[in-house]
């Protein structure tokens, strides 16, 4: 292929990696762990990789022995900065393992495992990889691993291929299935290992373990990029106030790293408009009051940052989405028969009262919107729903209003913005570049230390990468039980902004002078070369938890 300066220049980087993973290594194991939530239930379900302990790799003396084994590696889900370098770290580890190992590469995620699709990664196709975006070595995709069928026939081509391990490089549900496959060969003493790698730019994929999910570190510096050159845009014309919707669809992390870049003048956070029982004419007021603060001190002109599944977050419309989903799932083979002109009726006709009087009360976009296909997951496919557009234009109708009583005096222009695969095929930061390295290099060792059912975890963070901790965590410590297409099943829990936690505090300590005043932050283009404190340092998220 050919390639940039840049990608040249970038191919020379070599991504640093903790002590611990850097010679031999003993591997070094704490507490028994239990999940969440739901302990018996998970329990149960996962009799064979329930309450392993912590694991933690720290340097020895001992002399390490060759390890022999085959890996298979898999990328699930949608991209995110820095997945070839996890593979790039995984293939290094595999070969200091032993230099006959082999690295095979599954086509196109979980299904090139199923329809036995796969690649052998070599040293020279990974080298064309490393520290690039994109996950176009091997692809991804979406096919869920959760029949029996499935596990089997994935056996058949590992056993062909004497892959004695497999990593699944993916998000919370991708991981919930590598955990459902841990379990299973491990039940049926298929000698076969599965090693989970922590991988989402929505950043809900997280907890005392995991401290970050690999690609949000680029994802929110990419957005943060171009809101700052919006923002710099509107402090230039200062005659648009615009609404920018940012990926996130289950939480609101994205939303407030980048509101912690940028210092826009609004900023919705989907997990405090649901903790304050919030309706969507609460938000639009909130909205409004602003804009007329700021109209009042002659600025006609902001920025408004909405996370992508903020009108889940809504309690009226979430109870009424719980309820959608429910009678769509049980109903989903009439509900396809019925003409696209009368699927709101049909939606209609089978609510509750209190759900259809709500949905009524939706913009005719919203509830076609909310009426579509969902995703495999049988959830509302809310990227869908264009909220930044919904918000601006009933601001605008609110401030009509206002304009008439007297209250609103100001002029309301919008421009309407969705950032989302900007943000996914970046090439990684210097910080996404070494933490997925790390997390590749330390999968192969969780492989020779003969585990399965864990998920990659590098610690500390914060610090030099000298100092980060490497290890591993049982991945049913993070299950819970959840309903999904009408059924309950076991699945990883999504981590939300806490209310509670140093960034919300920080943003809500700030937000008020960010209303008032252009404050703005015009972060830049992400920077591979130069001082650490300009190229290396974790997100804003990252620092303000772990001061």
């Amino acid at each position: 292929m050919e390639k940039s300066a840049l990608q040249i220049a970038r191919a020379a980087y070599q991504p640093k990696l903790p002590i611990a993973l850097r010679g031999a290594l003993k591997a070094v194991e704490g507490e028994p762990t239990q999940s969440v939530a739901d302990q018996e239930e998970i329990e149960k379900l996962f009799p064979n990789t329930y309450g392993m302990p912590y694991l933690k790799f720290e340097p020895t003396d001992e002399t390490s022995q060759p390890v022999k084994v085959n890996v298979g590696v898999i990328l699930s889900g949608g991209q995110a900065p820095g997945g070839h370098n996890v593979i790039s770290g995984l293939f290094d580890g595999v070969k200091k393992l032993h230099p006959e190992n082999k690295l095979y590469g599954f086509i196109l995620g979980p299904g090139g495992l199923v329809d036995h699709k796969y690649i052998e990664i070599t040293e020279e196709l990974v080298d064309e990889y490393r520290n690039t975006g994109g996950f176009d070595i091997i692809g991804s995709g979406r096919t869920k691993l959760e029949k029996k069928e499935q596990f089997d026939k994935g056996l058949e081509i590992l056993q062909a291929l004497d892959i004695k391990a497999l990593v699944i490089i993916g998000g919370d549900d991708s991981n919930t299935n590598a955990c459902v496959l841990a379990e299973y060969y491990k039940a049926i003493g298929a000698d076969v290992q599965v090693i989970g790698c922590p991988k989402t730019i929505d950043g809900d994929l997280k907890n005392s373990e995991i401290e970050t999910s690999f690609g949000f570190d680029t994802a929110t510096k990419v957005y943060s990029e171009v809101i700052g050159n919006i923002m710099r845009d509107c402090n230039s014309a200062k005659k648009y106030w615009h609404f920018i919707k940012l990926m996130g669809r289950s939480a609101s992390h994205v939303t407030l790293e980048c509101a912690l870049q940028t210092h826009p003048n609004i900023t919705l956070i989907g997990e405090e408009v649901e903790a304050k029982n919030q309706t969507l004419d609460d938000v639009v007021t909130y909205i409004a009051e602003i804009v007329t603060d700021r109209a009042n001190l002659g600025m006609n002109y902001g920025v408004v940052l909405v996370p992508e599944g903020l009108i889940e977050f809504i309690p009226a419309i979430k109870k009424l989405i719980a309820e959608l989903n429910d009678m769509l799932a049980a109903n989903q083979a009439d509900f396809d028969l019925v003409a696209s002109d009368h699927k709101i009726d049909y939606v209609l006709a089978h609510l509750s009262d209190e759900n259809a009087a709500i949905f009524r009360s939706l913009p005719l976009s919203v509830s076609r919107q909310l009426a579509l296909e969902r995703d495999p997951h049988g959830n509302v496919q809310v990227s869908l729903i264009e909220t930044e557009q919904l918000l601006a234009e009933m601001v605008a109708k609110k401030l009509e209003q206002w304009k008439k009583d007297g209250i609103y005096t100001g002029k309301f222009a919008t421009q309407h913005h969705f950032f989302g695969y900007e943000g996914r095929c970046a090439a990684p930061s210097n910080f996404d570049a070494d933490y997925c390295y790390s997390l590749g290099f330390n999968a192969s060792m969780l492989i020779a230390a003969g585990k399965t059912g864990y998920m990659s975890s590098v610690k500390n963070t914060c610090r030099p990468a000298d100092e980060w901790v490497a290890g591993g965590i049982p991945i049913t410590m993070m299950m819970n039980m959840e309903k999904r297409n009408g059924e309950m099943k076991p699945v990883i829990r999504k981590a939300l902004v806490e209310l509670s936690g140093r960034p919300y505090k920080f943003f809500v300590c700030h937000r008020s002078e960010w209303a008032r005043n252009t404050s703005f932050v015009y972060p830049g283009p992400i920077q591979y070369f130069g001082p650490s404190e300009v190229c290396d340092q974790p997100t804003k998220t990252l620092q303000l938890e772990n001061m």
